[in-house]
């Protein structure tokens, strides 16, 4: 990949889950290197169904005029803004409900619209073993990240002491409850290094079934309202907390989400729908 990222994140089972996020710009670049041989052999081996552990893979490939990003800041950028060519000068599309739709490009012509459903077309989820779930139009993909390793004493303590706690409740509302508003799945991880140690960074990356219902909940339920007024209240103290987000949508034939050994409730098993044999 262009550029990655390593992260650690409980799931609400328990379980630790180790997580590489991986970029690339374009879709040909990606495929190239998940068909490599060794990469490709040791996702097939027989192996991985005995090693112990669980292992997914979820990938998606929007087209540019299907990607949304806000950034607080120009410089070392994270995520996709890592790999991106350039950035915009200042936006008036921002501050305000319904800025991220706005944000864009597709918007113009197309409401971005759900289509069909979440479906597991290989394996058992409850079974175990391999299982491949396969998307529908328009799933959205929101990755939130936080970054406070630049910030001096009282605005780290406003952070950690003050939106943290309302921030970590909220991820863990829609980690632990997220059918009940349109979630698939919800990670709020922390960055750490190549020997596991923790960074002063963190983000949410959450998968929802429409863009409308990541904006109901964003508009209107009190698990991000809290969060938003608890921001705004302390606002004036920060200075070298970066704040950004990315968010796309996609269509059900540029998504793939594959896990072996993982328990039911793993990402998109959780809301997928099984099939009965006949």
């Amino acid at each position: 990949p262009a550029h990655h990222d390593l992260t650690h994140h409980i799931d609400n089972q328990g379980y630790e889950n180790l997580i590489v996020v991986g970029y690339w710009k374009d879709v040909s670049s990606q495929h190239r290197w998940s068909t490599s041989a060794p990469v490709a052999s040791w996702w097939e081996s027989e192996d991985r169904l005995s090693d112990g552990l669980g292992f997914f893979r979820e990938i998606v490939a929007p087209r540019a005029e299907q990607f949304e990003t806000l950034y607080a800041f120009q410089d070392d950028l994270p995520g996709v803004g890592a790999v991106m060519d350039g950035v915009s000068g200042e936006i008036n599309e921002h501050g305000y409900w319904g800025s991220m739709r706005e944000r864009f490009p597709i918007s113009q012509t197309d409401w971005m619209q759900a289509s069909g459903e979440l479906r597991v077309v290989a394996g058992d989820p409850v079974a175990g073993g391999r299982v491949v779930v396969r998307g529908h139009d328009n799933i959205a993909l929101i990755r939130s990240g936080q970054d406070w390793a630049d910030a001096e004493a009282d605005e780290r303590s406003l952070y950690l002491d003050e939106i943290l706690p309302t921030l970590q409740s909220g991820m863990d509302f829609l980690r632990d409850n997220g059918p009940a508003v349109g979630c698939y799945s919800n990670r709020f991880v922390r960055n750490i290094d190549i020997d596991g140690n923790f960074l002063d960074l963190s983000y949410n990356i959450g998968h929802w079934a429409s863009l409308d219902q990541l904006e109901r909940w964003s508009e209107s339920h009190p698990t991000h309202l809290r969060i938003f007024t608890t921001f705004f209240r302390v606002a004036e103290g920060l200075s070298k907390l970066r704040l950004y987000h990315e968010v796309s949508v996609f269509d059900a034939a540029d998504q793939l989400y594959e896990y072996i050994n993982c328990h039911p409730g793993t990402g998109m098993l959780r809301d997928a729908v099984t099939t009965a044999p006949h």
